[in-house]
């Protein structure tokens, strides 16, 4: 990326932040404090545990000899309460959307555990996993590639209803369809028009409606804005958490934008190369990071005020992810760590609780 990109890229996640900071007001921010304590007592809806999604990488034309394994996802647990959004956060290829696809069985696990509502995905067949699917439903990345461009909106978010026998009768998902698209700030009319004549933001409104149409407890939002342009952005933000108000509904939104998550989500968990290093609630993370990853993360996200920008300081971390291939032995970020001594690249971290809901994967803090 060149010196021009990257600024340009600094400038659009500054502006975003501004935005969304006025749109969420500190009565909002207050309300999502509430939660969060009620979330505490709230039954735990996704459990993982010990999860590893493992690829194999194969050689030779004629027998398909495997010479490695990519490590996208090496051992992570955690839960999602009900009525709670739990945020999926950080860079590039290290496992957000594997673990998404696993807990929607897209792809089945190397090992670990999938609990929803007490039933372990991992152990169901294919017809006990389609009577589940009705209940988990996914909001993908891409508003473009996502909606089938031979079909209407109408019949987009119509399609699931007829595939789970939801509603009794095309009238009734015809009324549904209508209702849904009122739901998502989407004109009625909208029902008979195909995807390209629609922008990028009514894309992912209708994959929204789309999700909602089987009536979901949980769903995943698979970097549901980063496509968007930053002004939509904070108008998705604000449909999402209204509908999960609305209907309580519990989220794993996976994002890679930090300014976005914090206004979100209740708790925030940060993986690298495969494994969670930091997980708690939002305000307890962004107002004291413990890991040095999740430190150099968060001091990377722009202000919006010049003059704090200019005093406060970074972190740079050093070097390159390593391989997923191969892995660094012992904490896999030892390589590139500020405070990393001998032990770190013999021993695996502890992933331990250091403060009341706050965990921690160093055995150097």
């Amino acid at each position: 990326m060149t010196n021009m990109e990257s600024t340009g890229a600094a400038g659009q996640s500054a502006e975003a932040a501004m935005q969304v900071s006025t749109l969420v007001p500190d009565t909002a921010l207050e309300q999502r404090r509430q939660s969060e304590r009620r979330f505490a007592l709230a039954p735990d809806l996704v459990t993982v545990r010990n999860l590893k999604m493992h690829f194999p990488v194969t050689e030779g034309a004629l027998f398909n000899k495997v010479a490695a394994h990519v490590r996208a996802v090496d051992g992570i647990s955690f839960t999602i309460r009900k009525g709670e959004t739990l945020g999926l956060v950080g860079e590039s290829g290290c496992g957000k959307t594997t673990t998404g696809r696993c807990i929607l069985r897209l792809d089945h696990p190397t090992g670990g555990e999938i609990l929803f509502d007490g039933k372990n995905l991992v152990d169901l067949d294919d017809k006990s996993m389609r009577a589940l699917r009705r209940k988990i439903q996914v909001i993908f990345q891409d508003p473009y590639s996502s909606l089938n461009p031979r079909m209407k909106i109408g019949e987009i978010i119509s399609e699931p209803m007829k595939v789970h026998r939801t509603e009794p009768n095309k009238a009734a998902r015809d009324a549904r369809v209508m209702e849904l698209l009122n739901m998502c700030g989407l004109d009625p009319r909208f029902a008979d028009r195909y995807p390209h004549e629609m922008s990028g933001g009514q894309r992912q409104r209708v994959g929204i409606a789309r999700a909602l149409s089987v009536r979901p407890e949980f769903i995943i939002c698979d970097e549901a804005i980063s496509a968007l342009d930053v002004s939509i952005q904070a108008q998705i933000i604000n449909l999402l958490e209204d509908l999960r108000d609305q209907f309580g509904l519990t989220y794993l939104f996976i994002a890679h934008d930090l300014s976005v998550v914090r206004h979100l989500c209740h708790r925030v968990a940060v993986m690298y190369l495969g494994k969670i290093v930091e997980l708690a609630e939002c305000d307890e993370l962004y107002g004291n990071p413990l890991h040095p990853y999740t430190q150099a993360l968060l001091a990377a996200v722009p202000v919006p005020d010049p003059d704090m920008e200019k005093v406060r300081s970074y972190r740079i971390v050093k070097g390159e992810v390593p391989s997923p291939m191969n892995p660094p032995s012992g904490c896999v970020f030892h390589p590139r760590c500020p405070l990393a001594v001998e032990n770190c690249a013999k021993t695996v971290p502890e992933f331990r609780e250091l403060r009341p809901g706050h965990w921690v994967a160093c055995s150097v803090i």
